[in-house]
């Protein structure tokens, strides 16, 4: 465990969940290149070579998660400086299509994983003498405009969730030092969308898919913007803008 006796001396700690590919996997190496040490979390989490990287397995829409995850963070580094909540699930069909266990599934990892790992991040964030801390998390621009075309109305509910959640947490918590932000983004080229087509090009003014990189870039600004809080960083291209 790092000594974590001398405020400003510590090495500082994230939990990115979501971590085993696409945004998650390359937040942890942003995280690493900033001198972090991550605990990288997700349902099947590969181990990994670098001891400053602690691979925890878990199911976010399961009770008592975050708990699990935090005191896993705090038994090996000792510390939580940032949260990213990076996992979170989609599902695109028309409302009515919509079933119980579509609910469940979203409302489970988008928001009770949230829930859970952040209250208990808090927790362990408020403990420290010096206090402070950083939550991001990932919301989508549909909430903010919404499309025709994308049926997606439990993504809505539960990512706008996150964005009046984001707001909320920012103003209870800025005295403490605590920021809380969130990333509004676009589609992103990854395993669930690996082709750039023209469809989904279209859907942002500036006419090409978001890359990982655009959403690492935004999630890196926002770790070191020190008087940013409360903020809904849009990453979409201009989506949010109209068109």
């Amino acid at each position: 465990m790092n000594d974590t006796s001398g405020a400003g001396t510590a090495q500082k700690v994230a939990i990115i969940t979501g971590a085993s590919g696409g945004i998650g996997s390359a937040l942890v190496t942003a995280y690493r290149s900033l001198g972090y040490a991550v605990v990288a979390t997700s349902r099947s989490m590969p181990q990994s070579e670098d001891p400053q990287v602690l691979a925890f397995n878990d199911d976010l829409a399961e009770s008592g998660a975050g708990a699990r995850i935090v005191a896993a963070a705090m038994d090996g580094f000792g510390r939580i400086d940032t949260v990213v909540n990076s996992a979170g699930v989609y599902i695109e069909k028309p409302f009515t299509e919509y079933t119980d266990a579509d609910f469940d599934l979203m409302v489970g990892v988008n928001l009770r994983g949230f829930f859970s790992v952040s209250r208990s991040a808090l927790g362990a964030m408020l403990s420290r003498r010096e206090g402070g801390g950083h939550l991001v998390n990932i919301s989508t621009s549909l909430v903010d405009q919404p499309n025709s075309q994308v049926p997606c109305a439990l993504a809505s509910l539960t990512k706008g969730g996150l964005n009046a959640v984001t707001r909320e947490l920012a103003i209870e918590y800025a005295a403490r030092g605590i920021r809380v932000n969130a990333v509004s983004l676009g589609v992103v080229r990854t395993p669930m969308n690996p082709e750039a087509t023209p469809e989904l090009a279209a859907r942002h003014p500036l006419g090409r898919m978001e890359e990982v990189d655009d959403v690492v870039q935004a999630i890196r600004y926002l770790e070191q913007a020190s008087f940013v809080t409360g903020e809904i960083l849009h990453v979409d291209g201009g989506q949010s803008a109209g068109h």
